[in-house]
């Protein structure tokens, strides 16, 4: 579980994506957008891949399809993942990770409606930060970075003295423009993903130091 590099120095917060990065969710995800592509008549394993990291209404949107009404869309997507937590566990190490961090020091900034943000981080047994950033809080979804830039902003610490936890493309570039550190979780990838980021697959094996300077991570 070594990372391809450490983090350099402390950092005032953590910013942690939540899909793919503190939960798995990909089964559940999987599901239900599949059972959608399948009605819309779309290629359902090409599009399964382009589902993550990113808004509902975005995802539904890029498709192009004549004559739906993206709201509704949107809505009966919410309803079904909501309706089904099934599989979605937490990442490895993950729980007692979060619970180890202080209160004030970390958020969650996911493209997830607060519903089913909601309904996933109890499913997967996690504990709810403070400060919790969903798809309804931001004009914008990654990749921009709005969403990581508005965390910060509520926790009282800069984005750039953050480092933020992700773990696809969209989330990364929502952090590198933010201007976070940003740190890659694996544990839910198929494939390799090629980056210049520290690479994590998981927290089993990650300590926290709080120093008066800011939160340290270290690899046991």
């Amino acid at each position: 579980m070594t990372p391809t590099k450490t983090p350099a120095g402390t950092y005032a917060a953590f910013l942690f994506d939540m899909d793919g990065t503190v939960l798995d969710s990909i089964a559940v995800a999987e599901r239900v957008w599949g059972d959608w592509a399948r009605r819309h008549g779309l290629d359902v394993e090409a599009f399964l891949p382009t589902i993550h990291g990113v808004r509902a209404e975005e995802t539904i949107r890029r498709q192009n399809l004549a004559g739906i009404d993206i709201a509704l869309e949107t809505e009966a997507i919410l309803r079904a993942e909501v309706g089904d937590v099934e599989g979605v566990i937490p990442i490895p190490g993950a729980e007692a990770f979060l619970r180890a961090l202080p209160a004030d020091r970390w958020a969650v900034v996911t493209s997830a409606q607060r519903e089913l943000a909601l309904r996933r981080m109890a499913a997967a047994g996690l504990p709810l930060p403070a400060v919790l950033i969903t798809a309804e809080d931001v004009a914008r979804g990654k990749p921009e970075p709005d969403g990581y830039i508005l965390a910060a902003e509520r926790l009282g610490v800069a984005a750039g003295a953050c480092l933020v936890f992700e773990d696809a493309p969209a989330g990364l570039l929502a952090g590198e423009a933010a201007g976070a550190d940003v740190m890659v979780i694996t544990a839910t990838h198929r494939h390799p993903l090629a980056t210049d980021h520290p690479v994590l697959t998981g927290y089993s094996d990650v300590r926290i130091a709080v120093e008066a300077e800011g939160l340290r991570l270290t690899v046991a």
